[in-house]
């Protein structure tokens, strides 16, 4: 199939319309992995990655490209990597927040704690960035409801269901099938999560665990970092029947920018690349100094398929057509992936995307409510039904044993 003409890119007047509409609605981006940067790179040594600073060399985000790339809402990632397990997994996700907390308290003029839709409009009042957290991965919890609602009291206000690998009550995208979507406990998972008013974020997860999710929660759900899988066949990416389940749902899927997740080109790619880090005995999602120095030695005598602006559109426009308007967002993945788009290398491009959908004749309207306003209802709405629900039903101490076996 021939690819389709572009046409000519997206110019100085979509620029500058773009910057103009993100002054007024800056991004919610819903996927940032900075902390497990911060960890793997400098373990926690704020000195040593001052995001005040221009932090290029090392890392896809600081606060002067936020800035520049009109960003108004952060979900930080609290991602821990799932061959950690058990207690250990749980520990390492508390140092995750520790060290978004410490952001918060080192850069309070930029940054600001949001821990509610009401938080977010009023960061954005005040000129500064809403920071809020997502917990990526159910091995996070440890089978255990009491910690999914301590990480929710610590202000975590997602949790991805699962990473790479299943857990015992959740299947994943990029996993052999195991309980075949959600188990019992699984779906006891998402009706506290409704309770708590812990949005259900189903990036990662088969598309098994998403209609399940789907059919069990009362509360809009949220794909954090996932892109469509009609232009891109990556099981990471929403099959349309998922996406057609949003506008009765509520919830939100935000466009990624992971060039093997949105460009067929890109994967086969990656596969070889991730390949060649392993044989060099390092995990395939490092982004340390070293890891990039091998990375960047393949990428020299492997020229890489380049996504742009306009492939993570093609992904826009047809997630649109699905799922309809309200219903879509971004979610970048910046600092969780070793490879990025041309023209989006970092949290400075958001307006070289908005300036190409401006190209494609997306209204204002319509990108308001890509950049801002579909996010902040998402979490209002998921807030109004917990407050709902906390009146009615009690908070659950069901066991994986007890209800799985």
């Amino acid at each position: 199939m021939t690819a389709p003409d572009r046409g000519p890119t997206a110019g100085s007047e979509h620029l500058a319309a773009a910057r103009e509409l993100l002054a007024a609605y800056p991004v919610v981006d819903g996927h940032n992995d900075l902390p497990w940067a911060l960890r793997e790179q400098v373990r926690y040594d704020l000195d040593r990655r001052d995001i005040a600073t221009d932090q290029q060399a090392h890392l896809h985000t600081d606060i002067p490209r936020l800035r520049a790339g009109g960003v108004g809402a952060q979900f930080w990632s609290v991602y821990v990597r799932s061959d950690l397990a058990g207690d250990d997994a749980v520990s390492a996700t508390l140092e995750q927040i520790d060290v978004v907390t410490q952001l918060l308290d080192r850069y309070p003029d930029d940054l600001s704690r949001a821990r509610t839709a009401e938080d977010m409009e009023a960061a954005r009042a005040e000129g500064k960035i809403a920071s809020l957290m997502g917990a990526e991965g159910g091995h996070s919890i440890n089978n255990s409801l009491a910690t999914l609602r301590s990480l929710y009291a610590l202000g975590v206000r997602y949790m991805t269901l699962t990473h790479n690998d299943n857990i015992a009550w959740a299947d994943s995208a990029t996993d052999e099938p195991g309980v075949g979507g959600l188990s019992a406990f699984g779906r006891e998972v998402v009706r506290e999560m409704n309770r708590t008013g812990m949005l259900v974020d189903l990036s990662h997860v088969a598309a098994t665990t998403m209609r399940d999710a789907l059919a069990t929660s009362v509360a809009p759900v949220i794909f954090s970092h996932s892109s469509s899988r009609a232009v891109c066949d990556h099981p990471r990416n929403i099959p349309d029947d998922v996406l057609a389940l949003l506008p009765a749902n509520g919830g939100i899927a935000m466009a990624t920018f992971v060039p093997k997740f949105v460009l067929p080109a890109a994967g086969e790619w990656t596969r070889r690349a991730d390949e060649n880090m392993r044989a060099h005995g390092l995990h395939h999602l490092e982004t340390t100094p070293e890891a990039m120095k091998i990375h960047r030695a393949f990428e020299d005598t492997h020229p890489r398929p380049m996504a742009t602006p306009a492939t993570i559109a093609d992904h826009l426009d047809r997630m649109r057509e699905v799922a309809g308007v309200d219903h879509i967002g971004i979610g970048g993945d910046y600092d969780g992936t070793a490879f990025t788009p041309a023209g989006l290398e970092d949290v400075s491009g958001y307006p070289n995307l908005i300036a190409e959908l401006l190209r494609r004749s997306w209204s204002s309207a319509d990108l308001a409510k890509l950049t801002w306003q579909n996010a902040v209802r998402t979490l209002r709405d998921a807030e109004d039904v917990a407050r709902d629900l906390r009146t009615r039903v009690a908070p659950s101490n069901a066991t994986i044993g007890q209800l799985d076996g």
